[in-house]
């Protein structure tokens, strides 16, 4: 029975050890694909600040990218620091490991010199027939002859402990070594990273002593932004509003079988909506790039008093002629243009909305079935920007915050 539970436990123990290792793998390959995704957005963020610059796009623009650059520099720091702690206490542990091999390898060279020692002085043959034929009875002779017997197997045995123990050894200061080498690598890169931090924040420190000379001219350019951001705002309620209510029309008891505004009008799909709402948190988001402008009010980055046009989702920096995805199954509730957002696409899901803006080609049309991450065209390009925007609404025409129903990044 004790040995029955002394398997079971080993059992056990290897069972959690595999699963931490895979856990540890697992961890390891997500650090490596979050780093790797910084690094592709502040190479985007880079690209974008130096084509705004080149086309003398406004300093707001560019401040605004520099600032995003700095966040994602900023996060990327920090994945290091945690890249170069969990280095480090690797290193601890093989360190540690490696004394407990020093030791025992210590005490093995030991153990073999007195063996050797010991096989030296017995060297002589009559030495030992002396010895055996000196002994008190027969079993004590016989236990000498075992010993002689045994030494020279004894120090064989010994001798392959000894050249094991060194090849663990060696193999554990080896792996210790690219674990030394691969901190040292991190910590130059950090410590270049630091450099370019501080590069950036020199740079948004610049912009942001222009736009203080050039208050007013500013206060201009944000006035025609507003009125923008009110436009599309106004088109997306009326749009939903329509959508809805010819969705209600559609589903109402007086509404008569076979006729053709009937015909043209189809009921709230609520089993799509539910959906919808299942998938919160976990949606794919519609393009790829870096994250430059948050939902919700902002305040001028400069003149701290002053409201820029409240954000009703997110902005998303991209590389030219990036392509845009549905986010989820829906239909083409509406594509509409305007100024400063150029084409824009509504998608409807059920009593949900989803709308795709700053369009430079759109592949669908008013109508069109769509499904999950169908391409629905590409970013347009507008004043040396290549910047997505993106917004979720409800029915009751409340603008939704969609970092919250899109997957974490």
């Amino acid at each position: 029975m004790m040995v029955l539970r002394k398997v079971i436990s080993l059992f056990c123990l290897c069972l959690c050890l595999g699963a931490g290792f895979a856990a540890y793998g697992q961890n390891v390959k997500e650090k490596e694909s979050r780093k790797a995704r910084l690094e592709k957005e502040i190479a985007l963020l880079d690209k974008q600040i130096k084509d705004n610059a080149a086309k003398n796009a406004d300093a707001l623009s560019r401040l605004s990218l520099v600032r995003s650059k700095i966040s994602t520099r900023q996060s990327l720091l920090e994945e290091s620091d945690r890249e170069i702690a969990v280095l480090e206490d690797s290193i601890a542990v093989r360190q540690k490991q490696i004394d407990v091999l020093q030791s025992r390898l210590d005490t093995m060279i030991t153990y073999g010199s007195r063996l050797v020692k010991s096989a030296y002085k017995n060297r002589d043959a009559r030495i030992w027939y002396m010895y055996i034929l000196a002994s008190d009875n027969v079993a004590q002779g016989f236990r000498r002859m075992g010993f002689f017997k045994n030494l020279s197997s004894q120090m064989t045995v010994q001798a392959a402990k000894i050249r094991a123990s060194k090849a663990e050894l060696e193999k554990e200061k080896a792996a210790m070594e690219v674990l030394a080498a691969n901190a040292r690598t991190l910590k130059a890169q950090r410590m270049a990273d630091m450099q370019k931090l501080k590069s950036e924040e020199k740079e948004a420190q610049n912009l942001s002593a222009s736009l203080t000379k050039q208050k007013a001219k500013y206060q201009k350019d944000l006035a025609a932004k507003r009125r923008q951001a009110d436009a599309l705002e106004r088109e997306i309620r009326a749009a939903i509003n329509k959508a809805m209510a010819s969705s209600k029309a559609s589903s109402s008891k007086g509404s008569k079988k076979g006729s053709s505004s009937s015909k043209s009008r189809t009921p709230v799909d609520y089993k799509l909506a539910d959906q919808f709402v299942a998938n919160r948190g976990i949606l794919p988001w519609p393009v790829s790039g870096a994250l430059t402008g948050r939902f919700g009010k902002q305040y001028h980055p400069v003149f701290k008093n002053l409201q820029l046009p409240a954000n009703n989702g997110i902005n998303v920096a991209v590389s030219p002629d990036a392509p845009v995805k549905a986010v989820f199954n829906g239909t083409v509730a509406q594509i509409t243009v305007l100024p400063g957002y150029h084409q824009c696409i509504l998608v409807q899901h059920g009593n949900y909305f989803t709308l795709y803006a700053k369009m430079k080609r759109v592949d669908v049309k008013a109508g069109d079935k769509v499904k999950t991450e169908q391409v629905l065209g590409t970013v347009d390009t507008i004043a040396g920007e290549t910047v997505f925007h993106f917004e979720i609404w409800d029915d009751r025409t409340i603008p939704q915050n969609p970092e919250i129903w899109l997957r974490p990044r």
